[in-house]
């Protein structure tokens, strides 16, 4: 059910229109269901409809017209609420709606329950999906109903009902979403020829603007640079930037001049403060040693993606939500390096994504300061022309996205778990169009048939409870081809399958061989260990049960952790 609420100076107006049946034809059947006392005169249960109005006018102004004469009314004395049901929502009975109306008027304050002095009010019904409260705001004793933030008491009153009568429920947010375009907006880009307005346009060229800047400096750099945005920028007398305000070049108003939009006008998370917040919580880069081996920045902006949803196993929730933010960045990065053919899908993910970085819960932007470092040392380094490391990314991504989706879940973010659900099908799609070609090229360069029989026998001995999966994969033949590379290249195959399934559980992955085949073939990237590390190796598989582990080892958290429940997202 969803609320509308408003407020007027007109009650007779707004009464003629609520039993209106000759302009308004979706009006049908207009009558009262509910009024402040049972006992209020029903325009359309009356032979003499006009009369009967103004008796119910009067009846409802009668405190109004007291507070007048005092100088105590307000100067909107109406409160006009809508309630409109699903259209999936069976139509409920009168009884059931004037209950509601009663509900609604007690939790909002209008006329509080056992309150003889209450606001007068009326529930009338007109449509069947629906009823309007119409309200005067003077209270019998004279004084203006105390009925702030009556819009998110209403909300909750009627998440309420729609759980006791079993109605469809509706995904309701937390005020941290960011401004949606109005009216005037959406008509201005339909007449311009535009797909999204210049509100929407904006905030996704800041978004990726903060994505790729490593400094205030840097950001302002680069906004002021992109083709068609206009950049405005205050500073203080001492040279430090006090805000920042953006518009589009296609955009402007009756006198030609630019529509001008404040950083918190996009979003809350890209005013001037926040966007400080994140840009100083950035490890720099370190840069290349002279005979020292360059670590791939994408291989390790994977590993950071891989150990979110770990993180999102914890109890710090600041801390998992630095990392949802920090990874959103990462989404808003992508379609900068991605091939033209993929841009659309991860232009989407990033997008609706958004909307799952922000929440009532504050990040500690520190804790996530190596993945947001990584983002823009990738943004340095292109993909591969293979697109392999796009595709080891994106799957790592899905993972996050699926364990987003289920924090979000149990902590009753709504619109933040919908809008992570809505990003998986974007990134599932970017990916299976992503990892086909570096697959195929994989498959074809299968090793010969004795060598994959010995591979068969390294899962069923690495990955016990998931070798039949695996092997009858579709994609074991790419990773057969992996595991061969890495054996030829120093690796234990066995070890490496180990550590990549003890990176992250395998249950969430559509396809677990696909899966092991990117971080396989990211472990093996490095040097292969020495023979002493592979006695160390040895003698820590070795160790006995329960004995102390290495400090590094993840193992004792999921004995600590109880898993959440499985997520509603589709299954990759």
């Amino acid at each position: 059910m969803i609320a509308k609420i408003s407020s007027g100076k007109d009650t007779a107006g707004l009464i003629r229109y609520l039993f209106d049946t000759k302009k308004a034809k979706d009006h049908t059947d207009p009558h009262l269901v509910a009024s402040w006392d049972g006992f209020a005169p029903d325009p359309g249960r009356t032979d003499d409809f006009d009369a009967t109005k103004k008796l119910l006018v009067a009846d409802l102004d009668l405190h109004v017209k007291q507070a007048k004469r005092l100088g105590r009314a307000p100067e909107k004395h109406v409160w006009h609420c809508s309630i409109r049901a699903a259209e999936t929502d069976r139509h409920l009975s009168d009884e059931e709606w004037a209950d509601i109306a009663r509900r609604v008027v007690a939790a909002t304050g209008i006329a509080p329950d056992g309150d003889p002095d209450g606001c007068r009010w009326v529930a009338v019904r007109h449509a069947p999906d629906h009823i309007h409260i119409a309200a005067t705001k003077v209270r019998a004793d004279l004084r203006t109903a105390r009925h702030w933030n009556d819009y998110l008491t209403a909300d909750r009153e009627l998440a309420a009902v729609e759980k006791e009568y079993g109605l469809y429920q509706v995904v309701r947010g937390d005020r941290t979403a960011a401004k949606r375009p109005t009216r005037a907006e959406q008509e201005k880009a339909r007449r311009t020829g535009q797909d999204k307005t210049a509100r929407e346009r904006l905030r996704t060229t800041v978004r990726t603007a903060v994505a790729a800047a490593s400094s205030m400096e840097e950001f302002v750099h680069l906004l002021s640079h992109i083709d068609g945005v206009l950049v405005k920028v205050v500073y203080f007398p001492s040279g430090d930037i006090r805000g920042y305000k953006v518009a589009a070049e296609d955009t402007t108003t009756a006198g030609k001049k630019p529509v001008w939009f404040s950083g918190s006008g996009l979003a809350p998370d890209l005013s001037l403060p926040k966007i400080q917040k994140r840009l100083e919580n950035i490890d720099p880069h370190p840069a290349g040693q002279p005979g020292r081996r360059r670590s791939n920045p994408w291989h390790q902006a994977t590993a950071a993606t891989e150990r979110i949803p770990r993180h999102l196993d914890q109890t710090d929730d600041h801390a998992s939500q630095a990392h949802l933010a920090a990874f959103g960045e990462a989404l808003d990065a992508l379609p900068l390096l991605a091939p033209r053919a993929l841009r659309p899908q991860l232009r989407e993910a990033a997008t609706a994504f958004e909307r799952a970085t922000r929440s009532r819960i504050q990040a500690e932007h520190h804790h996530a300061r190596a993945l947001r470092s990584t983002v823009r040392a990738m943004l340095r380094e292109p993909a591969s022309r293979d697109g392999a490391v796009l595709a080891m990314f994106l799957d790592a991504a899905i993972l996050v996205v699926i364990a987003a989706a289920r924090w979000h879940q149990l902590r009753h973010h709504d619109q933040q778990a919908a809008a992570a659900h809505r990003t998986l099908f974007h990134l599932q799609a970017a990916y299976d169009q992503a990892a086909a070609v570096p697959l195929a090229v994989l498959a074809q360069r299968r090793p010969p048939q004795q060598a994959v029989d010995r591979h068969v026998r390294c899962v069923r001995q690495a990955i016990p409870d998931q070798a039949q999966q695996i092997t009858e994969d579709p994609a074991f033949d790419a990773l057969a081809t992996v595991l061969a590379e890495a054996e030829a290249a120093g690796h234990d195959p066995e070890q490496l399958l180990r550590q990549a399934a003890d990176q992250r559980a395998l249950d969430d992955a559509r396809s677990p061989a696909r899966t092991l085949a990117w971080r396989m073939r990211r472990l093996s990237a490095r040097p292969a260990p020495s023979a002493r590390a592979r006695a160390a190796q040895a003698r820590s598989a070795a160790r006995p049960e329960g004995a102390p582990q290495h400090p590094s080892a993840p193992a004792h958290e999921a004995a600590t952790v109880p898993p959440p429940s499985p997520p509603q997202a589709r299954r990759r």
